[in-house]
């Protein structure tokens, strides 16, 4: 079976948010969809190891963010390659509190969506949670982040924990010639692409002492060079 078939179904960016009392938290996820428009419903696919599985589970409620395309790598790390166990990923975050206490995030987003849960269904590794939408608003016009504009455009990593990681992938990246991988995050510096952050082609090796990751923001020294 060819899994790579999956490849070619279509997915978007976006932060999926919720509380549990009076904390909060959020992630990086790709499968958030519609399911009906009368009432309106929505589905996120969210980690069982993930904190914000917890938070959805105990609270009952969740937000969706959606994404633009221009937002920053560092961005997409703040709240895909680091966890709300050990850090506060809101912040220096912009963001606003739903009508269910449930934040979502007015940053880079255009638009966002509030659901309560009215369903579970347990997929393997993953929760699929189905909400009857609350609150909805356009925050402002813009292009919507994909997740191959993600990949391909702005070369961005993905998590293990994401249901469209793929081992054998980040094999075939890592045979690509002179590279450089984040040890964290699995993101990879490739000269040909240029540096994120000037757009210049410049070695690895050249680049500034002080350089880190344009996604989890770990120092140069944190990559390994692939063979």
């Amino acid at each position: 079976m060819d899994t790579t078939a999956l490849f070619k179904l279509s997915y978007g960016l976006y932060i999926i948010t919720s509380k549990k009392g009076d904390k909060i938290n959020g992630q990086i996820a790709n499968t958030a969809f519609q399911i009906s428009n009368s009432p309106a419903t929505i589905a996120v696919s969210i980690n069982k190891q993930n904190l914000t599985n917890e938070f959805i589970r105990e609270s009952g409620v969740f937000a969706v963010s959606v994404l633009d395309s221009e937002t920053p790598l560092s961005f997409v790390g703040q709240f895909g390659f680091k966890s709300g166990r050990d850090t506060d990923k809101f912040a220096d975050v912009m963001y606003k509190l739903g009508t269910t206490g449930a934040p979502y995030v007015t940053q880079n987003t255009l638009a966002y969506m509030e659901a309560k849960v009215i369903q579970e269904v347990d997929a393997n590794s993953h929760t699929i949670f189905i909400g009857e939408m609350v609150g909805a608003e356009i925050l402002r016009d813009g292009v919507p982040m994909t997740y191959d504009h993600y990949q391909k455009v702005k070369r961005g990593s993905v998590s293990p924990a994401s249901p469209t990681f793929n081992a054998e992938t980040k094999k075939e990246e890592k045979k690509a010639g002179a590279t450089y991988t984040c040890a964290l995050c699995g993101y990879i510096y490739d000269p040909a692409n240029g540096d994120p952050y000037t757009g210049a082609a410049i070695p690895f090796e050249e680049l500034p002492a002080d350089w880190i990751c344009p996604i989890c923001g770990v120092e140069k020294n944190t990559f390994l060079k692939n063979k």
